[in-house]
């Protein structure tokens, strides 16, 4: 599972002279308002846990659902849709092809793809069998597919709905030159920490609002026996999205931006002081995990709500998505697994946002028919019935949501509007920022390694980043 997100702000504008870059305050406003409401309200709720994906589940998923898209009668046309998801977030979202081509009469096959996804769908069309539809998890994919003329514009339904549902925020990310190319589908809030609430009641720990804090909090989970983070280092995403977060509140939006574009150099003082920041926890003694490199984002969350009162760890960062993992480790959430947002590293505490785009490679009546049903508020309630999940579809009933720290979370979301930051890798040519064992993933996970080789990962990630950009 890749991300997939945020709540980051990208604002394109139609002029050519290019971009209008976000405030300060309109970023700050954005991050204040999704910080306030998860404050408050993420874990002060129990009881449901995030959603098991089980037959019933999905029976009452498909059944609970309205009808707010028109889609036409499609007997005897077959789909293939790609997508890098696994587990339970892969058999949740064949619950919603199984609701379309119920509605249709179509059948639809999930094609498992792997990352780079932009490689393994090169090796598809190559062998003349690409996928109709493709889940792609970052923008910069979505531009390497138009400019391979592998990705296909939105027909006239798909664009339609995606107009009604959708920020106009959400619609620009999935455009190039003009043109509407993806539906970003699934959202993901990467701006959030989870934690065992067994281990921090026995350490006494609080849930921290600064990354000083952070560090007190850490030593108190360590204090009592338990190794404070786990970290998913395998998955070489998970490390690009810890970077992120620090970097954005510490750096601040502009230069966030700016790095994001390598406008400035990954050897800038401002991405010195972020890993600085960050080998406080990862060059700190046994406060990572044993294992972490060997560890990948799955089992970093699993192993942090099993084991009693001794769990491998006693906190792990990631987004909202990790609700599929806890669920898996037999934990409730908002009961056994709490969370927190991202502390504050700067002035104001970062919200930090991905997500995946159903992308039309085959153009067909079937496929068009199919990205209008996922840019649906119908789609969206399906899959969100069964937790771990989250829409930026403006028009999703909140209550479709399985419990409240899931139905927060969307809702801020969709808050934000346009104020939200994307994912920085995923907007990175995918060389550098989304491939497994090159580019940010592998330096980073070197810099896991050697947190204490801060200079060296500066070279490594500018060198890189500057043959991928070509600048």
């Amino acid at each position: 599972m890749r991300r997939t997100s945020r709540i980051i702000r990208i604002r394109r504008s139609p002029e050519p002279h290019g971009p209008t870059p976000p405030t300060r305050r309109a970023v700050r406003a954005a991050a204040a308002l999704a910080a306030g409401v998860l404050a408050v309200s993420l874990t002060a709720c129990g009881g449901d846990d995030g959603g098991g994906g089980g037959d019933d589940d999905k029976g009452k998923a498909t059944g609970d659902t309205g009808t707010t898209v028109t889609l036409p009668k499609l007997d005897g046309q077959s789909l293939e849709v790609a997508a890098v998801w696994t587990g339970a977030e892969q058999k949740n979202f064949k619950a919603v092809l199984a609701e379309f081509e119920k509605r249709t009469g179509a059948k639809v096959t999930f094609v498992p793809a792997q990352d780079p996804i932009i490689n393994f769908l090169g090796s598809k069309i190559a062998g003349g069998a690409p996928p109709d539809v493709a889940m792609l998890p970052q923008p910069g994919a979505i531009k390497q597919a138009v400019e391979k003329n592998w990705a296909k514009p939105l027909g006239p339904e798909a664009a339609k709905a995606l107009a009604e549902n959708y920020s106009q925020g959400w619609q620009d990310i999935g455009s190039v030159d003009g043109k509407q190319y993806g539906v970003y589908y699934k959202a993901a809030n990467k701006s959030l920490i989870w934690y065992n609430a067994q281990v921090f009641e026995n350490a006494g720990a609080a849930e921290p609002k600064t990354w000083d804090e952070l560090l007190n909090t850490a030593q108190m989970v360590y204090d009592s026996g338990v190794t404070p983070f786990s970290v998913g280092g395998a998955d070489g995403w998970t490390l690009t999205d810890w970077f992120e977060n620090v970097y954005l509140s510490q750096a601040g939006p502009e230069k966030y931006d700016q790095l994001a574009k390598h406008e400035i150099k990954w050897t800038d003082p401002s991405v010195k002081e972020a890993l600085t920041t960050l080998a406080g926890i990862w060059g700190t003694k046994d406060y990572v995990a044993t294992g972490a490199l060997g560890t990948d984002f799955p089992t970093s969350v699993t192993q942090t709500f099993t084991g009693g009162d001794q769990p491998k760890a006693g906190m792990v960062y990631e987004g909202d998505f990790a609700q599929v993992n806890i669920v898996e480790a037999k934990a409730k959430v908002g009961t056994d697994a709490k969370v927190f947002p991202f502390p504050a590293v700067g002035d104001t505490a970062p919200v930090v946002s991905g997500g995946d785009a159903a992308v039309i490679l085959e153009d067909s009546k079937a496929a068009q028919a199919l990205v209008t049903f996922l840019a649906s508020p119908d789609a969206a309630e399906i899959h969100a019935k069964l937790g771990g999940f989250v829409s930026p579809n403006k028009n999703v009933d909140p209550s479709a949501y399985p419990n409240d720290v899931q139905k927060k979370i969307a809702e801020a979301l969709v808050a934000s509007g346009d104020d939200f930051r994307f994912d920085m890798s995923d907007q990175a040519p995918q060389a550098f920022g989304g491939t497994p064992g090159k580019g940010e993933w592998k330096a980073l996970q070197d810099f896991l390694k050697n947190p204490k080789d801060i200079a060296g990962t500066q070279a490594k990630l500018e060198a890189d980043a500057a043959a991928a950009y070509g600048n």
